[in-house]
């Protein structure tokens, strides 16, 4: 388990860095442009990174187990974020998303899918017994999930409404649920979302235009043809770091939600397949924390943290490379940004902690035995 723990910390740490490097050469000529200083975003990113690993490395000292006391409150109290949210955040580009506090803009959206993962983990244990019980279990489970789906989609916020759900209802399934209620809940989440998603311009222009170009031969939309464009150029090598042409305002978003892009432009084929082996990697380490982990709380939180990182690179890399319909998810631990950076950060040094936390347990472990063992005469 140690060795899984460092494995974790080197590899989010390595994306990290590149990031810092992709994201210097993306924001470059924006921010002359916006901010008359080649280095003013890189700057901030810069800081917000060196407070992700200092996070990381807190978080993976405290105990995990304090967060099952904490997460009904917590949960309640993002509750409440999201309602001020909905109601009192200025809109930026037709949505109210961010709230800012003076010192700091924060994305409750992306606190929301921390909090919840915590929460479900926690239900889950407690109500082993009653989750294969639609109406004493998993109802009760499944209410938890929409109002925060629900109260992030209105702001409205689409994309990250979906990947809640989605992520919510897989840790419930491994946590014990029956599939057929799950199945039911992904039908009843369709017929509410499917209308929601039609209603707001913004997502209805990205679903048509995704289906347009498989069905009808209509043309993708301009920041997919761009991104397209950034990939195709790269080659097998890239064209070397700094040397990308569609981050000079060409792709919007070329430091964010579609920082891929540059990467491959930059690095090429290899780079970018080296940065998906990084997820794997993560993924295959944090299934395996979770594996070993001896409490159903460690374990299910383990799984929701892993699940949670690679789905959102693996939707990020769809968006960028047309599967997906365009959504606004960033690429974790690479895309410049705040709140989500620091929660992947915060939830990084949880999976470090479950990690450690169970390595101590079995060395405990082993250590009785033996004890026992020799107190009885077998050694």
């Amino acid at each position: 388990m140690k060795k899984l723990a460092l494995t974790i910390f080197f590899d989010s740490f390595a994306l990290m860095l590149l990031g810092l490097i992709i994201v210097m050469s993306a924001s470059s000529t924006y921010s002359v442009f916006k901010f008359d200083s080649v280095f003013y975003m890189f700057n901030s990113h810069l800081f917000k990174v060196g407070f992700g690993i200092l996070l990381i490395i807190t978080f993976s000292f405290i105990p995990y187990e304090i967060y099952r006391s904490i997460s009904k409150p917590a949960a309640i109290f993002t509750l409440i974020l999201l309602f001020v949210t909905l109601f009192f955040a200025p809109s930026i580009k037709g949505a109210g998303r961010w709230l800012d506090l003076g010192f700091i803009s924060i994305q409750p959206a992306n606190i929301a899918m921390f909090t919840l993962i915590i929460h479900l983990a926690a239900l889950l244990e407690d109500k082993t017994n009653l989750i294969d019980n639609y109406r004493h279990g998993f109802l009760y489970l499944f209410i938890w999930i929409m109002l925060f789906a629900g109260l992030i989609m209105l702001q409205p916020n689409i994309s990250s409404g979906i990947m809640l759900i989605a992520i919510s209802l897989i840790i419930v399934y491994v946590g014990g649920a029956r599939l057929k209620h799950i199945l039911v809940s992904i039908l009843a989440s369709a017929v509410v979302i499917g209308p929601a998603a039609m209603i707001f311009s913004h997502s209805r222009s990205r679903i048509l235009s995704f289906v347009e170009s498989f069905f009808n031969g209509g043309d993708l939309n301009f920041q997919v043809k761009q991104a397209l464009y950034s990939l195709g150029s790269g080659g097998i090598f890239g064209v070397g770091i700094g040397n990308s042409m569609q981050s000079n305002l060409f792709l919007p978003e070329a430091y964010g939600d579609f920082i891929f892009a540059i990467l491959g432009e930059e690095t090429g084929l290899i780079g970018a397949m080296l940065v998906l082996l990084s997820y794997l990697i993560l993924f295959v380490t944090g299934i395996l924390i979770a594996k070993k982990a001896t409490d159903k709380f460690g374990q299910l939180l383990a799984f929701g943290i892993t699940l949670t990182v690679t789905l959102y690179a693996f939707v990020n890399v769809a968006v960028t490379t047309g599967m997906l319909p365009t959504t606004g998810l960033p690429l974790p631990f690479i895309s410049y940004g705040g709140t989500f950076l620091i929660f992947m950060c915060i939830s990084t040094g949880i999976l470090i902690n479950i990690a450690l936390t169970n390595h101590m347990r079995q060395k405990s472990n082993i250590d009785t035995n033996l004890t026992n063992d020799m107190n009885n005469g077998h050694v």
